[in-house]
């Protein structure tokens, strides 16, 4: 009851949750923890003591990260990884950043037709993009050349920088760019002082996701690295052939925390761009 007659007391009702929301959040989460399980696996194993696969560990040891960054073949293949998803980064940025504002600012006719054509990598199997490339690549005596990778992971990565560049500049007020022309500066100049400090997060994250992509990237790999441009994920498939000892999994738990590292990165820089982007709205 009200102890105070004629005053409004303003009550909250508690949200109820349905059964079927019930139902479909236990969904999601198994689906969550069915996807994450492998992770809770491969780690155990990779500090087993075993000198064979199995789960759960005997014993734990950490010999099987000393044989990985002991062994010459290991390394090397990591080094190679590196290289070319680090060329591999910076072609598609150079590429996909012009290309995406051409997109997004030009105005003519088969704009949607190209930026389609230009995601059609994305569409495609990967395995119809290697075999491509290797035919290619093997008239110009170029399979097992660094260089030869890194073009056929650029196919690959272009489109994802396209996507997340275009993404930024969409949402990107375009009265910024004019106030700088108006004040005397070129595109050029604009671009550099304007714009790209205000999309730099979505360069920023294309950029990761096109190094990771590449890093990650096998089939093509298979094809292209030949003997010499053995990447990390092809040793990692001869290992699985060849010879089968819990560095693979040491391997795949160093991969599994460095790609979160990076999708942590790119999180990072998302929400930084949409605060540096609700400043300017909250401005103007």
């Amino acid at each position: 009851m009200n102890e105070y007659p004629g005053e409004f007391v303003k009550t909250y009702d508690t949200p109820k949750i349905s059964s079927i929301e019930i139902l479909f959040y236990t969904f999601c989460g198994l689906i969550f923890l069915f996807l994450i399980l492998p992770i809770f696996i491969v780690f155990p194993i990779s500090i087993s003591s075993s000198k064979y696969l199995e789960f759960p560990p005997r014993g734990l040891s950490l010999q099987w990260y000393r044989n990985f960054f002991g062994a010459k073949e290991w390394v090397s293949a990591t080094l190679t990884s590196i290289q070319i998803a680090t060329m591999t980064s910076l072609l598609a940025s150079l590429l996909g950043i012009p290309t995406a504002l051409a997109l997004t600012r030009g105005k003519f006719k088969g704009t949607q037709f190209i930026y389609s054509f230009l995601l059609s990598p994305m569409i495609l199997p990967v395995i119809v993009i290697a075999l491509a490339v290797y035919l290619h690549f093997a008239r110009l005596h170029l399979v097992g050349n660094v260089y030869a990778l890194m073009l056929a992971h650029t196919v690959l990565a272009v489109p994802i920088v396209l996507i997340t560049v275009s993404s930024s500049l969409q949402g990107f007020d375009q009265n910024l760019e004019h106030a700088a022309m108006n004040l005397g500066a070129n595109r050029i100049k604009t671009f550099f002082k304007v714009t790209f400090p205000l999309i730099k997060p979505g360069v920023i994250s294309g950029a990761l996701f096109a190094f990771i992509t590449s890093f990650d990237e096998i089939v093509i790999a298979i094809f292209l690295s030949g003997s010499q441009a053995i990447t990390l994920p092809r040793r990692m498939w001869d290992s699985i052939h060849e010879e089968i000892d819990p560095t693979i999994a040491a391997v795949s738990s160093l991969l599994i925390f460095t790609s979160i590292l990076l999708l942590l990165s790119v999180a990072i820089l998302r929400r930084r761009g949409e605060r540096i982007r609700g400043e300017l709205e909250n401005r103007s």
